[in-house]
């Protein structure tokens, strides 16, 4: 007689179930769990095949990272590459200069004065100078938005100056355990040379995780008052309509923050177009995409497009499970 193992199953009422039974009940549930993995990968790989078609015939590197389904589901191409930032490191910019307001060393209340010299000249993009060609008195909160809203370039100098060095800030984003970043310098030094701009950098899996910590909040690393302040700022983010933005329907809020390098003259190539934001979806489920492009010998249509088509691919692809 073949003895089976000491160990049983049992029905609800306490009743042994038959071995066979058991190693039934085990294979049917081991099977269920392998193919609910299996479909999740297989489907998460049909978004992945969209966005490698969306770049496949386009003379430019794309870095991208999407973290789907509120946060759970990740997906990248390039993403632990390293990608000048340019002005997408406002944002980041703005998070450390609200640290210090909720530890009580600034308040968004108080008021910084920028004299007429401190404006930067007309070849920055400044619409605070613009708007104030003889400077002014500015609240710290004025400035973040700014800084964020219109990637303005004086304000954000400003900002900077005000809590220390372009490394105090890099200082405050790997002290919240995001390590995959470098800022060295402000705007003015940042655009003072080409290759400037690749000392300020970070990684599309950073990106996203950097909007990741800092919406989840889990450690309440802004307050209340600073959280709400911050992603409302980046939702009212004016610049690149044509990218995250571009193809979504009209009514879609997106939290976001642009970068551009403007295109060398000497070689035709273009090495920033980025955008990194948060975009809220029906339901109350969002999902965060960070898309960098470097290296671009593409006009400035087709930079911003490619974002638009990864942006939206990822839209119809969460919106269309529901």
């Amino acid at each position: 007689m073949t003895k089976y193992p000491s160990y049983v199953l049992t029905s609800k009422n306490g009743a042994e179930q038959h071995p066979f039974l058991k190693l039934f009940t085990f294979t049917v549930l081991f099977g269920l769990l392998f193919t609910s993995c299996q479909t999740k990968t297989n489907t998460t790989n049909l978004l992945r095949s969209k966005i490698e078609h969306i770049v496949s015939n386009k003379n430019a590197i794309v870095g991208v990272s999407i973290l789907g389904n509120n946060g759970k589901d990740t997906l990248s191409l390039n993403g632990d590459r390293r990608f000048p930032m340019q002005s997408v490191f406002k944002l980041h910019i703005a998070l450390a200069v609200l640290s210090e307001i909720d530890k009580g060393k600034l308040s968004l209340d108080q008021t910084i004065e920028i004299g007429k010299d401190e404006l930067l000249h007309a070849d920055f993009w400044s619409p605070l100078r613009d708007e104030n060609p003889n400077g002014g008195s500015f609240t710290l909160e004025k400035l973040i938005q700014y800084t964020v809203s219109q990637s303005d370039n004086t304000a954000c100098d400003v900002l900077i100056q005000l809590i220390g060095t372009p490394k105090t800030v890099e200082e405050y984003i790997k002290k919240n355990h995001i390590q995959e970043i470098q800022i060295t310098f402000n705007e003015v030094d940042m655009q003072a040379k080409w290759e400037n701009m690749f000392q300020n950098w970070t990684t599309p899996k950073a990106a996203s995780e950097t909007l990741k910590v800092f919406y989840e909040n889990k450690n309440k690393l802004l307050s209340k008052r600073s959280y709400d302040f911050f992603w409302k700022t980046n939702r009212e983010t004016t610049t690149g309509t044509s990218r995250i933005k571009g193809q979504l329907p009209k009514e879609t809020i997106v939290a976001h923050k642009t970068g551009f390098s403007g295109t060398n003259k000497e070689t035709g190539i273009t090495a920033a177009v980025n955008d990194i934001g948060i975009v809220f979806l029906p339901q109350d489920e969002y999902f965060i995409i960070s898309v960098f492009v470097t290296e671009s010998m593409e006009n400035m249509e087709t930079n911003e497009k490619i974002i638009a088509d990864i942006a939206k691919a990822t839209y119809d692809f969460y919106t269309s499970k529901k």
